[in-house]
């Protein structure tokens, strides 16, 4: 699984960079040359099908040109699932504290997933390019699981945004 993470963040890396690639003198010129950083994340690595697995994290950009928050799911059984890009609000552009968050539900509804790891490769893009560091979490939802909650006083208890990913069972099947 740690393997498979790894790989799924170098895929992540390869996209966003060959995507910015044109330009990033000029892009730099205009936003600066500094990429911003995951300082704190946390998530509830248990959590029951169907309540939200809120991502929190704390992350910074000395440029103040913070602007997408990238993430890639995978579930086993499935190929990841499409890149999700999340627009960070002009207000959190230099500093961000709060929760990005993916729905453990779908139009099928959630029993599908009971005993499923779901995982998620996460980096924060710049307007000029740059990328942080990729950030790798995973839980396994179960039945009865209450998630866990962050340290306390570490992360604001802000929605910065969805993780847009519709979950789906890994057979391919509907219900």
């Amino acid at each position: 699984m740690r393997t498979k993470l790894a790989v799924t963040g170098m895929i992540l890396v390869g996209i966003v960079a060959c995507a910015h690639m044109g330009g990033l003198e000029e892009k730099e010129k205009i936003y600066g040359k500094n990429p911003p950083v995951i300082g704190q994340y946390f998530a509830s690595n248990q959590l029951r099908p169907g309540v939200q697995w809120k991502i929190y994290i704390v992350a910074s950009d000395p440029d103040g040109d913070m602007d997408t928050l990238v993430a890639i799911v995978t579930q086993p059984g499935l190929a990841s699932y499409p890149v999700s890009m999340t627009r960070i609000k002009e207000e959190n552009a230099k500093d961000l504290s709060g929760y990005f968050y993916l729905n453990t539900s779908g139009p099928l509804g959630h029993d599908f997933l009971y005993n499923q790891e779901l995982s998620v490769s996460i980096q924060i893009k710049d307007k000029a390019g740059h990328t942080s560091q990729p950030v790798s979490l995973s839980v396994l939802l179960v039945g009865g699981q209450n998630p866990k909650l962050p340290p306390a006083g570490a992360f604001h208890e802000k929605d910065l945004g969805p993780i847009m990913v519709t979950l789906r069972p890994a057979s391919g099947r509907t219900l």
